[in-house]
């Protein structure tokens, strides 16, 4: 009988465990997900600035009117050429 008793508060104790580990591991859980979202939002964030980062060394490489000028110039007829083709591809 006293065998019994021992198995069962042995067995009480660790359901107890049991039922403080899933606990722990539901919160766990909880803050891995909050976590993962939160990368993935500054991940984000990140491409964002990267992608202005790139806007402005374009600007600052480009000062004076000139240096502007022919951008806009090889822009055109890069963009002309691009037309040419896709004028081409469709007929």
């Amino acid at each position: 009988m006293e065998a019994l008793d021992q198995l069962g508060k042995k067995l009480d104790t660790l359901l107890k465990k049991y039922t403080a580990l899933e606990t722990e591991n539901k919160r766990l859980k909880q803050t891995l997900a909050a976590q993962t979202k939160s990368v993935d939002s500054l991940t984000k964030k990140l491409a964002s600035l990267e992608q202005g980062m790139v806007s402005v060394r374009i600007g600052s490489a480009t000062e004076n009117e000139e240096e502007k000028d022919n951008m806009r110039r090889q822009l055109d007829s890069v963009i002309t050429e691009i037309d040419k083709i896709l004028h081409t591809l469709n007929d």
